[in-house]
């Protein structure tokens, strides 16, 4: 299957999706209230703009790393990115969803928190199956010894364990849903995808 194609496509599918956030934010312009009261009462807007974007923006960074980690893809890992891009469309309809009841304490800012975490969760899941398949399916240029696979694969599914408690969180507070949201994307920042050159020896 051409490696090229696939990141191509995805590259494409992720400018749509980061470009998409910015469609939320927007004042009324002259003749509405003062311009500094409508920055500060869109707090949520621009908060959950944030880290959605560096979110998709780590994601992509990682999505890069571990494709061009791989010597060759397979129809099964087209599949698993196709789902993987499925829930990446799905972060701007999150992020606006939480970002309208950001500052409500009622069920439905519980079931926008749920639902922002949910599509985390299920972005997570996906990612994961693309690397557990990599592994499986020996697409790796350098994949991990045996004995350090348990661990990559560890390292790499923290996230998901992180989204299921940022769901819980949603329950009590959608503001801290974001905040707990953040800090999964911050732990991606740093690299826990294989390296195409070395391979994995932890």
């Amino acid at each position: 299957m051409d490696r090229g194609r696939l990141e191509a496509f995805s590259d494409g599918v992720f400018a749509v999706a980061i470009t998409l956030l910015a469609l939320d934010l927007g004042v009324t312009g002259p003749g509405g209230p003062p311009l500094v009261r409508q920055l500060a009462e869109h707090w949520p807007v621009f908060a959950a703009y944030v880290v959605s974007f560096f979110t998709i923006g780590i994601i992509w960074v990682n999505h890069h790393a571990l494709f061009t980690a791989m010597d060759r893809i397979d129809r099964t890992q087209l599949f698993w990115n196709l789902l993987l891009l499925l829930f990446v469309v799905a972060i701007p309809f999150a992020t606006s969803t939480l970002a309208e009841y950001l500052r409500h304490a009622d069920r439905s800012a519980s079931v926008a928190g749920l639902l922002y975490g949910g599509v985390m969760e299920g972005l997570s899941l996906s990612f994961v199956a693309i690397f557990v398949h990599a592994l499986r399916a020996n697409l790796l240029t350098a994949p991990p010894p045996p004995e350090a696979r348990r661990g990559a694969v560890l390292r790499f599914s923290l996230g998901a364990a992180a989204y299921l408690v940022v769901m819980g969180v949603a329950l009590v507070s959608p503001v801290w849903t974001l905040v707990l949201a953040g800090a999964v994307a911050a732990y991606y920042v740093f690299q826990r995808t294989p390296d195409p050159g070395t391979p994995d020896r932890g």
